[in-house]
């Protein structure tokens, strides 16, 4: 499967209409992939679209919502990776101020959401398959206000251990990237989040921030190297080092 690449593949990407799941689903496409792109809002699935080769599916998913998730892979039959880069914005605050309830509903979509998805979404995963999942690596380098976050990700490391093991011969990996320019810092005012970008970039040893196309590369990465599995792979320009 490695030395043909993706060619003729089938490619699920839920949070596929953008950021990192838009990447990884036009990268996968260039590579002849059949692409299948999955998000909550219907314009955005539409949107993606018009950026994907002809021939891609879109659908409107609410990855929180178990029986659309069941629903949605009873539609779609047999492919071959399963993605998952589904999640709202960052949820940064403080302890004292977080709220539970929103603090539960960030783990719904990323969290619960992708487990709802391997569990729905493996069995119809085809001989030579994976799954590739996504953290951050709040987990490895929290800051404060990043405790659910930090979580977050060490959850989604010990959940891909675990299922490797249990849907083995299916691989299951996740990637791990660092600070990258996407819509999931969106809720930050603009000056704060060009800030910091700029702060990011002056730290690490690469000297800029990611951008969603050096992020896809992971995964296409993990899709297609039939020996890897219960990996992380951590993508963020030397952040861990410094």
């Amino acid at each position: 499967m490695g030395s043909r690449g993706l060619r003729g593949q089938r490619v699920v990407v839920i949070g596929g209409t953008a950021g990192i799941g838009l990447a990884v689903a036009e990268a996968a496409a260039r590579e002849g992939a059949e692409v299948v792109v999955a998000s909550r809002r219907r314009e955005s699935v539409d949107a993606a679209l018009e950026r994907l080769p002809s021939g891609a599916e879109g659908y409107a998913l609410d990855a929180t919502d178990e029986d659309g998730v069941r629903g949605f892979f009873g539609r779609i039959g047999d492919f071959d990776h399963l993605v998952y880069t589904a999640g709202e914005s960052l949820l940064l605050e403080s302890l004292a101020e977080s709220d539970p309830a929103r603090a539960r509903r960030f783990l719904d979509t990323r969290l619960w959401g992708a487990y709802a998805a391997v569990k729905y979404g493996s069995p119809a995963i085809r001989e030579g398959g994976s799954v590739v999942l996504t953290t951050g690596t709040a987990g490895r380098r929290p800051m404060p206000g990043t405790s659910v976050a930090a979580s977050l990700c060490g959850a989604m490391e010990s959940l891909t251990r675990a299922l490797a093991l249990e849907l083995a011969p299916v691989r299951v990996n996740v990637v791990s990237p660092g600070v990258v320019r996407t819509e999931l810092w969106r809720d930050l005012p603009e000056e704060d989040r060009d800030g910091l970008f700029t702060s990011a970039a002056a730290s690490l040893p690469v000297g800029r921030v990611g951008e969603p196309e050096d992020i896809a590369e992971a995964y296409l990465y993990l899709m297609r190297g039939g020996y890897s599995t219960g990996s992380v792979v951590v993508v963020d320009g030397g952040a861990v080092l410094v």
